[in-house]
Order: C-alpha cells, then sequence, then structure tokens
C-alpha cells in the first residue's frame, strides 16, 4: 500500500471499534493510500489498524454496502474503481437531488439550521485558510448533508447520502490544485449567501452548477 503523511496510522482504540475502523478505511480510500482497483490483504490491513479479522470484515461489508469497496469472488475486497460515465453520471443525479434539497431548505430550515450550517461552513473557511484539507474536506460533505436534513425530507437525504458517500474519493480529488480548491471554496461561499437569504431559486441553481463544476474539475484525474 502507498504511503501517505496525512493518514493516522496509530492503532484504533476505543470510540465504537466497527465505527473507528470504517471511518479509517474511508480515509485511506478518500486519500488514495488504498487506491482503485486495490485488493485489500485483510491480514497487513488489520495488523497496521490493530485489529482482528472480524471487525475488519464487518468494515469492509459496510464500505461495500456505500459502494466504495467491491466483495469479489476468489479476490476479496477489492476497493472500487469509477468509470468516467460512473462518475459524470452520479454527479448530475446530485445535482439534481441538491437542487431540490436547495429549495426545501429555503422553505423549511428554522433559525437553528441556519445558524449550525454558518458555523460549519465558518469553521470550514478556517481550515482552508490552514489548507487542512481532509478536515476541510469532511467538514464539507457535512455541509451539504446538514443543507439535505434542513430540508425535512428525509427519503431525498437518505438517497442523497448513498450517492455522496459513493463519491466521496473522487470529490476528494476535485481539489487537488490550488485553483480547484479555490473554485470549490467560492461556490461555497455563493451557497452560503443564497441560504441565509432563502433565495430557493438561487440556491438551486448555485448547488446544481456546483456539482457540475466537480465534474470539470476531476475529469482529467478519472
Amino acid at each position: 500500500m502507498e504511503d501517505a503523511d496525512a493518514i493516522d496510522r496509530r492503532p484504533i482504540v476505543r470510540q465504537s471499534l466497527h465505527d473507528a475502523v470504517v471511518s479509517r478505511l474511508r480515509d485511506m480510500i478518500i486519500e488514495g493510500v488504498l487506491a482503485p482497483g486495490t485488493r485489500i490483504h485483510e491480514g497487513n490491513l488489520g495488523r497496521e489498524l490493530g485489529v482482528s479479522r472480524t471487525p475488519l470484515r464487518e468494515a469492509l461489508k459496510f464500505l461495500a454496502s456505500e459502494g466504495l469497496i467491491e466483495l469479489v469472488p476468489t479476490r476479496g475486497a477489492v476497493v472500487r474503481r469509477f468509470s468516467p460515465k460512473d462518475v459524470r453520471d452520479g454527479l448530475a443525479v446530485l445535482g439534481t437531488l441538491e437542487a431540490l434539497a436547495g429549495r426545501l431548505a429555503c422553505e423549511n430550515a428554522g433559525a437553528d439550521d441556519l445558524a449550525r450550517i454558518r458555523l460549519l461552513h465558518d469553521e470550514m473557511m478556517r481550515l482552508y485558510a490552514a489548507r487542512d484539507r481532509l478536515p476541510y474536506f469532511k467538514l464539507n460533505q457535512e455541509i451539504h448533508a446538514a443543507i439535505l436534513r434542513s430540508g425535512g425530507n428525509e427519503a431525498l437525504s437518505y438517497v442523497h447520502g448513498i450517492l455522496q458517500a459513493r463519491l466521496k474519493r473522487i470529490r476528494y480529488i476535485g481539489n487537488d490544485s490550488p485553483e480547484k480548491w479555490a473554485g470549490a471554496v467560492a461556490d461555497h461561499e455563493a451557497i452560503i449567501a443564497a441560504l441565509e437569504a432563502r433565495d430557493a431559486d438561487a440556491l438551486a441553481r448555485t448547488l446544481e452548477a456546483h456539482m457540475a463544476a466537480t465534474w470539470e474539475r476531476v475529469r482529467d484525474a478519472i
């Protein structure tokens, strides 16, 4: 497996063991430490993380349900490789879902919802200023999820969550240059402004355009 300074390689301790293993593996996939197409050797990975095969296998099954891992007969667990069409199709659907979510958020979000999203946004901007990429990315994803939740449509949040989880690695590489990252941040500034103004049309357009721009940022890296 490729090494990466940003990955925390300390043995996992306490927290929910399942959640901790899932989180660590997801981070390794997002950052490319476990690259697309990589066959996962359970023994080696378990020793690296300091866990037995049972919680590791349960975590791999969970990540398979998110679409990040494929469980292949005779090969075991393999990090899923997405084709350009997979990515473009997924981002197009995400854009449509988020446009609807933006409209619902402008209609249904309470003042507390908007305040929480503003706090998340401000913290994300602090992480951007520090160029702390993985924590920034996780907060970025949480902002999108928070907008979905504030709209009050659980079915929409559920479907969006499945697709968002599947595309995490792809969206992470969309910030792999200063110019691309700055573009994504500018999109988020426009998103928060439209949300706080409760401008449903502007927020829907901005969220959908954000997903279209994500495709442009990642297409050459796939």
